[in-house]
């Protein structure tokens, strides 16, 4: 299947998201050719190390034991106990849970 591209307008067009003076700055790119597209290659095979720092900065560090996301049922007045306690109630449960757990 093949990917239908977006027709960019042949001339600048208001309300965009561009001004006249950014379509004038690029106006001056040719637009691609099929075998353009074919000679394309990724920015990570271009790029190795620019892409590598940016896989690397994003996102929070690793941790050794990461929490795990069950689906877990409870009576809605112990839940809305621990929501009544503010910000962090989530965190509470799992404190009261390793506590029962003798952990």
């Amino acid at each position: 299947m093949e990917k239908k591209r977006s027709e960019a307008p042949a001339e600048f067009q208001e309300g965009r998201g561009y001004s006249g003076e950014d379509w004038d700055d690029v106006s001056d790119n040719p637009e691609w050719t099929e075998e353009d597209f074919k000679n394309a290659r990724p920015f990570a095979e271009v790029f190795p190390k620019l892409a590598e720092s940016i896989r690397r900065a994003r996102g929070r560090p690793a941790v050794e034991r990461p929490k795990r996301q069950i689906s877990l049922r409870l009576d809605p007045d112990v839940i809305d106990a621990f929501k009544a306690t503010g910000k962090g109630w989530q965190g509470r449960i799992n404190d009261a849970l390793r506590k029962a757990a003798k952990l």
